[in-house]
């Protein structure tokens, strides 16, 4: 029989130990695809707290339990619960989690993340902004936030902007999942490892001395980097650039219908299955994201944003059709994109009462 503290490891939703020289963090929900809890993002913040301060961690690596993703957002359910009953858990849980996601683009330590199987979402935000992130033959990398009423958020207004191409437009407007290759095009993703040498790559990180320099990381990890297996964005960027270079949903519909390829009339037709307000507010954060120079400032945007999600039609629809009834047949409101009126994507962009970063990131700071 298993132990009692083995039973309590094995329930714990994230599971924080020392491995030689690193840091671990494993997120432990893998029935739930290893969705973010507000437990989750607590205990990842106190972990980083004590392994930053911890003279024995060169490094923290964080990784998923099971082999089908290492998170795949935050936990929808309760959110959607949280928001139906007025509870303050919803904005809680985002003002911990992009606080989360700011502090770790600024972490002292090499912040190694395996972004294996599936990474969506709040996934994503614990994901990106680390200093060295591994994808595999099996990562699929998605913000699929337009499907369920919401916006692509945890920073996506920063990190689908910092490049001068419209691939992160097309990224946040459709939902579709990348893969490693395309990943690492778009700037989401450092190094390509086979799935099968991922526990190799941990060995020989816990292996190094506890005062390795961060390219003692940098160059174990690059002696298993490999070459990932080709992609699907390349070929198609110069046609998606042409597509998403537009400041309104509409134009680039009209573009999409003037090209009359088949690759434009498969993303019409999914274009048409998403939130016609959510793409509206989806574009104006990237479009507002684009001109942006901080993270923060970028999430401070975004969890103003939230509460306007709370207070929406389509949130709670999205949801219901994807996650509870499972339907897949939302009933959106406005229904069409020629309904969407300004005012409807203005709720979305007033300021916050509460904002996240005031007392604790002098404006114009360094991310």
């Amino acid at each position: 029989m298993p132990s009692t503290s083995e039973t309590r490891a094995a329930e714990a939703e994230t599971l924080v130990e020392r491995q030689g020289a690193l840091g671990r963090i494993r997120l432990n929900r893998p029935k739930a695809l290893n969705s973010l809890t507000l437990a989750m993002v607590r205990d990842i913040e106190a972990a980083l707290d004590n392994f930053e301060r911890d003279p024995l961690i060169a490094a923290v690596l964080v990784t998923g339990e099971g082999e089908r993703g290492l998170c795949a957002g935050g936990d929808i359910r309760a959110i959607y619960d949280g928001g139906k009953a007025g509870s303050d858990v919803p904005t809680t849980f985002w003002r911990e989690e992009y606080t989360l996601n700011a502090r770790i683009g600024r972490y002292a330590k090499p912040y190694v993340v395996i972004m294996d199987g599936i990474v969506m979402g709040g996934g994503v935000g614990i994901s990106v902004y680390g200093s060295h992130r591994l994808v595999t033959e099996r990562t699929r990398f998605a913000m699929p936030e337009t499907g369920i009423g919401f916006f692509p958020d945890v920073g996506a207004s920063w990190f689908l902007t910092r490049r001068a191409h419209e691939l992160g437009t097309y990224i946040g407007l459709t939902g579709e999942p990348l893969g490693a290759a395309d990943a690492i095009l778009v700037g989401l993703a450092d190094v390509f490892v086979r799935s099968e040498r991922l526990a190799e790559v941990t060995e020989a990180l816990a292996s190094l001395p506890a005062d390795s320099p961060p390219e003692a990381i940098s160059t174990t990890i690059a002696g298993f980097s490999e070459v990932p297996p080709t992609g699907v964005l390349e070929p198609l960027q110069d046609a998606i650039n042409r597509f998403f270079a537009f400041d309104t949903i509409e134009e680039i519909l009209d573009a999409l219908r003037r090209d009359g390829s088949s690759f434009a009339e498969k993303l019409l037709s999914l274009l048409y299955t998403k939130s016609p307000l959510s793409l509206n507010v989806t574009l104006r954060l990237l479009r507002l994201g684009r001109e942006t120079n901080r993270l923060e400032d970028c999430l401070e945007r975004e969890f103003a944003a939230t509460a306007a999600v709370l207070r929406s039609h389509d949130f709670y629809e999205g949801v219901r059709a994807a996650v509870i009834d499972k339907d897949r047949n939302p009933q959106w409101l406005p229904g069409r994109l020629a309904d969407v009126t300004p005012a409807d994507v203005d709720a979305y962009f007033q300021p916050s009462a509460h904002p996240l970063f005031a007392n604790k990131i002098k404006k114009g700071s360094p991310t």
